[in-house]
């Protein structure tokens, strides 16, 4: 193996990260991981504090997962899903089949969340345009501010994020937007019905041109884990049915048990037209993502092969037989009497360490729904002001949690805290107890006198 000298060399010329400057960028170099520990190549530790971006739900080197992708390569590692299947793809249909609620029966696969979001667009795009009672009008989305759905274009297009689209304005297609659903927005005394009335106004002008709406359900996560009032998700469900438009439910970051159910959709009682998987859908191991139809829409593409209904669209690695393997061991982990009975007690100790962290001089708010959590940085006292930019005050306290063991990566000003489900009693104490020194060391660096809001 080369030298670690060499790699970060190599890592440096030639290696464009995502969402990197690279002009700034200081080489870190994973060599190995297990559990929720990642081992760079110099033998240094890191506790990872994110799940490497939100994806490794049970942590690294899970051996039941080890082993099915073992026992998989032994048989084939690749076959096309263009009229071919595979056993681990039909089960794993299957097993998505059974967990999905109500009739979201058909399961599309990809490579990715955007990719599976992308599907559900063009999904949604083109039911309207050959169901029973076709709607050519319905082209259009609706979408909200804040919202991340991927990086592909039209993924992108319903995204509400500018920093990461406004160059590409001129590819995007338009969208209806509406405010972000944030419960810290809410006037006094009010509820869900604040942005409902928003949206049902939409709704009520534009419906007969709208094909479908895009949600995160629950928390926006790239906005800055965006928590949405309760009701908010159910009375969506409700409006987008009155006036007959789809709902697309992006669970790409919410499913697969991060929020203490196996969909966030489920904790309103809500059944979406289309549901995307992704991240954790093979606990962080290989690429794989889904969209999911209910039966309904599914219908829609059905006939002969002259017909023109079938959804001609497709990706190469898209129910890739080893990435189905480790799906199926993944929901198998997730669905085992060890890690169901010390879900409650993590949450629980998670809330703890929030509420410690919500005490602090520069945090703002804490949030958590399951095994989420989220830490707002402002400035003591700000009453809504920030830190100024320039200081990059979340990017410091994540630098200083790196000297302290622990990985992580700030949405901004706010820390995310989603270590995977492996976590035990006393690696979570030791990530609450470096990111509240974190915090402070940060403090500390920059000095009160810079930290003053604007």
């Amino acid at each position: 193996m080369s030298s670690p000298k060499l790699l970060a060399k190599w890592d440096l010329d030639h290696y464009w990260h995502a969402f990197t400057q690279m002009a700034e960028y200081e080489s870190l170099i994973i060599d190995s991981a297990q559990g929720v520990w990642l081992y760079d190549v110099h033998g240094n530790r890191y506790l990872d504090g994110i799940s490497s971006m939100w994806c490794t739900l049970h942590g690294h080197r899970h051996p039941v997962i080890d082993e099915a992708i073992r026992n998989q390569i032994s048989k084939v590692s690749h076959a096309t899903s263009l009229g071919v299947a595979t056993p681990p793809a039909i089960e794993l249909a299957r097993r998505l089949a059974e967990l999905a609620p109500g009739d979201l029966n058909h399961i599309f696969f990809g490579s990715d969340g955007s990719s599976a979001v992308e599907a559900a667009l063009k999904i949604a795009f083109q039911y309207w345009q050959q169901c029973e009672q076709p709607r050519p009008t319905k082209t259009r989305y609706v979408a909200l501010d804040g919202a991340y759905h991927g990086d592909t274009l039209g993924s992108a297009s319903v995204g509400g994020i500018g920093k990461y689209t406004a160059i590409f304005e001129p590819l995007l297609f338009e969208v209806h937007r509406l405010h972000a659903p944030d419960s810290r927005l809410l006037p006094e005394g009010s509820g869900a019905e604040y942005f409902l009335q928003q949206l049902e106004s939409l709704l009520e002008q534009h419906h007969q041109e709208i094909a479908a709406l895009v949600i995160e359900p629950r928390i926006q996560a790239a906005a800055g884990m965006v928590f949405q009032p309760l009701g908010y998700l159910r009375g969506v469900r409700e409006l987008t049915r009155k006036y007959n438009v789809l709902m697309i439910a992006d669970e790409i970051v919410t499913g697969c048990g991060r929020t203490g159910n196996m969909f966030a959709c489920e904790s309103e009682g809500v059944v979406p037209d289309l549901l995307c998987l992704g991240k954790n859908l093979t606990g962080g191991y290989l690429p794989l993502s889904a969209a999911i139809a209910s039966s309904e829409i599914y219908k829609a593409f059905l006939g002969d092969q002259n017909s023109g209904r079938a959804f001609l669209h497709g990706h190469t690695f898209g129910g890739n037989p080893l990435s189905a393997a480790a799906a199926l061991a993944s929901l198998d982990v997730l669905a085992s009497t060890e890690v169901q009975s010390r879900l409650r007690a993590q949450c629980d100790q998670l809330e703890e360490i929030l509420n410690e962290l919500s005490a602090m001089q520069n945090v703002a708010e804490v949030r958590q729904l399951g095994m989420v959590g989220a830490v707002d940085l402002a400035p003591a006292d700000s009453h809504g002001q920030c830190f100024p930019p320039e200081l990059r005050f979340g990017h410091q306290v994540c630098r200083e949690a790196l000297k302290r063991e622990v990985w992580m990566r700030p949405l901004g000003n706010t820390l995310v805290i989603m270590p995977p489900l492996c976590i035990t009693k006393d690696e979570l104490e030791f990530l609450g107890r470096v990111v509240l020194e974190s915090i402070e060391a940060a403090t500390q660096s920059i000095g009160p006198a810079a930290l003053q809001p604007k």
